[in-house]
C-alpha cells in the first residue's frame, strides 16, 4: 500500500541547516502485518512518523544543497529510524517525489532579529538626547538662580552704604571715592567688551 505524505497541499515543509527551506513529497510504500492488526497503531500513524522523520533528516543536514543534491539521504536516514515499531505496518520504502526551494528563513529571521536591534539603539538614542535635554535644563535653571542670587546681592549694597553713613563708618570722601572705583570698572568691561566686538567684526 502507498501513501503520499505532506501537508494538505501536498508537501512537507522543513528548514536545513542552512536556514533554507525546503518543502518534499514523499511516497510512503507500507506493508500490512495482519498479525498484530488488531489494536497496533493505524497506517497513519506510521505515515506521521514517516513526516516527522523527514522534517528531522532535513533539519539535519547542513545545506539545502545536500539534499537536493542526493535525496536518498533522507529516504536512507528515515527508514534506519525503525518508525514502523509497535505498529501493525512494516515501512517498505521512503521514496522522496518531489523537493522543491522555499524561503530563506534564516535570512528572514536574521533581518527581523537587525531590525529589533535598530529599534532598541534607536531607543536608547532617544533615551540618552532625553538625558542631555534634562542636565541642559537643569543647567539653565541652575545659572537662572544664580543671576538671581548676584541680584538680591547686589540690591544688599546700597543698604549696606546707609547703615555705614548712619553709623560713621563710612564718610562722604570714601562714597565718593567708591562711586568713582565703580565707574571706572564699568567703563573698562565696557571698552573690554567693545574690542571683542570691534576684533570679531575685522
Amino acid at each position: 500500500m502507498s501513501r503520499c505524505q505532506g501537508q494538505p497541499n501536498g508537501s512537507l515543509s522543513a528548514v536545513a541547516g542552512d536556514g533554507i527551506e525546503l518543502r518534499a513529497r514523499a511516497r510512503v510504500t507500507v506493508r500490512t502485518n495482519l498479525e498484530q492488526l488488531i489494536g497496533g497503531a493505524t497506517e497513519e500513524t506510521v505515515v506521521a512518523r514517516v513526516g516527522q522523520g523527514i522534517v528531522q533528516a532535513i533539519g539535519k543536514q547542513k545545506s539545502y544543497k545536500v539534499v537536493l543534491e542526493n535525496p536518498e539521504i533522507i529516504s536512507r536516514e528515515v527508514l534506519e529510524l525503525g518508525l514502523e515499531k509497535h505498529t501493525a505496518f512494516e515501512i517498505v520504502s521512503i521514496d522522496i517525489a518531489d523537493i522543491d526551494v522555499g524561503d530563506n528563513v534564516g535570512a528572514r529571521l536574521q533581518a527581523d532579529q537587525a531590525e529589533a536591534d535598530m529599534r532598541v539603539a534607536q531607543a536608547k538614542a532617544e533615551q540618552r538626547r532625553a538625558e542631555a535635554l534634562a542636565r541642559e535644563q537643569e543647567m539653565v535653571a541652575g545659572v537662572q538662580e544664580n543671576r538671581a542670587k548676584v541680584v538680591l546681592a547686589e540690591a544688599e549694597v546700597p543698604q549696606a552704604i546707609a547703615a555705614a553713613f548712619r553709623g560713621g563708618k563710612l564718610g562722604l570722601m570714601d562714597y565718593y571715592e567708591l562711586n568713582n572705583v565703580q565707574a571706572d570698572t564699568k567703563m573698562r568691561s565696557a571698552i573690554a567688551g567693545d574690542g571683542a566686538s570691534g576684533t570679531a567684526r575685522t
